[in-house]
């Protein structure tokens, strides 16, 4: 694989996940050096304007996906990932949740409080459930994460992670 192959499949991909193509392909180049590149090693290896890879690690930085690190005796950040592929398949989720998942459930809720459509309520519990699924992912720790999502890494059935009951379902027993 060449160094610009699994850039170029980051970017790709980080549409699919609510993050810019510069940030996939930056993302991509930092996920693969051997040794943590700089902003100003980023626009040399992929060809982006500094303005674009400026962004780009800032939208990752956000999401927790970069952290910068300083090496002695320089004054540039250098920029590393999390070398595990599943914390990386976590981070994403809990940035997905956070940018997509959450906002939808809020603007539902909203709508529902307002409305009194059991249709928009129907629509936010399915809404509801789904972050709690996520959210319950995101706490597994990697190789929990890869043991639920890839059963035969963990050598079992993959189990439902426990997702915190909403007030209306703990009402809804209480009554039954």
């Amino acid at each position: 694989m060449n160094e610009t192959e699994l850039p170029e499949a980051f970017a790709e991909l980080a549409p699919r996940f609510g993050f810019s193509r510069p940030a996939g392909r930056c993302l991509g180049a930092i996920w693969r050096a051997a040794q943590a590149p700089s902003a100003d090693d980023l626009v040399t290896q992929l060809g982006l304007s500094r303005s674009n890879v400026s962004t780009a690690l800032k939208e990752l930085r956000d999401a927790g996906l970069v952290q910068a690190a300083r090496s002695p005796g320089s004054r540039k950040d250098f920029f590393v990932a999390p070398t595990e592929p599943w914390e990386l398949a976590r981070l994403m989720l809990a940035e997905r949740e956070r940018r997509v998942i959450g906002p939808a459930r809020d603007h539902l809720s909203a709508l529902e409080a307002r409305s009194a459509d059991p249709r928009a309520a129907a629509l936010c519990e399915l809404l509801d459930a789904a972050s709690g699924y996520i959210q319950a992912l995101i706490r597994l720790d990697p190789a929990e994460l890869a043991r639920h999502i890839d059963p035969a890494r963990g050598g079992g059935k993959a189990e439902k992670p426990a997702a915190k009951t909403s007030k209306k379902k703990k009402k809804k027993a209480a009554q039954s």
